[in-house]
């Protein structure tokens, strides 16, 4: 299982968001940091194919972006997560699931496993209109999970969620990192800090950090709190 990024580039008029990006991904969790316009959010997209890339290339064992095959195994949470108000729970897992493509007596099963997982069991039948942030954030969650991806790519997951959820959140994508590639970005050292087997610092478009959290701690958060100042 690979993620390969050859030489990603995005590049809007004058302004270069990611430039000539190289990584390659495997089986674990890589937790993606910067201050806001370092690049992170054109990066994720560009990897879910929502943007195409300027130059550059990106693959998964060896499906192209573009390609029906790489969708298939991609589940994606974006950081403003859409939903249809009068939809319950459960009808908005249905609906996703019927767009990725399950069957719908596999769907149900799916579903109802999931909204267990993410503590939404009881809300299953309630409205997403009457959820709270958290709520909806989970659900957002669920619905990434549901074709089992072997990609997975969360921006800013745990928004709104409060400290108990954001516990049961980071026990919850430690697991799925040991038979997936999940990259999530977040503003929550925290959450890097637990759970990121892998830590990538975006600054101006590039990675100027690849490596271990606890390799590199200090300096981490020393220069992470300078970009937030400087941002």
């Amino acid at each position: 299982m690979e993620l390969i990024l050859d030489r990603v580039t995005k590049q809007y008029q004058n302004k270069i968001a990611v430039d000539r990006v190289s990584l390659r991904m495997y089986k674990g969790v890589y937790g993606l940091l910067g201050a806001n316009g370092a690049g992170k959010s054109t990066l994720m997209r560009m990897i879910c194919g929502i943007l195409h890339p300027t130059g550059g290339s990106i693959s998964f064992d060896g499906l192209d972006v573009s390609c029906e095959g790489y969708r298939s195994i991609l589940g994606y949470l974006p950081q403003d997560f859409g939903y249809y108000p009068d939809f319950t729970g459960m009808d908005f897992l249905l609906y996703m699931a019927s767009l990725k493509g399950l069957p719908r007596s596999c769907a149900k099963r799916k579903a109802a496993r999931l909204l267990e997982l993410v503590d939404l069991q009881d809300k299953a039948r309630k409205k997403v209109k009457s959820y709270s942030g958290g709520m909806k954030q989970r659900l957002g969650i669920a619905q990434a999970l549901l074709n089992d991806p072997k990609l997975l790519i969360l921006d800013e997951p745990t928004a709104g969620l409060d400290p108990r959820e954001r516990i049961r959140f980071r026990n919850l994508i430690a697991d799925i990192g040991k038979d997936s590639i999940v990259l999530l970005s977040t503003h929550i050292l925290s959450d890097i800090e637990h759970i990121a087997d892998t830590v990538l610092m975006m600054k101006d478009g590039q990675f100027i950090y690849q490596g271990k959290w606890e390799d590199n701690r200090e300096d981490l958060e020393t220069f992470y709190m300078e970009q937030f100042k400087e941002a």
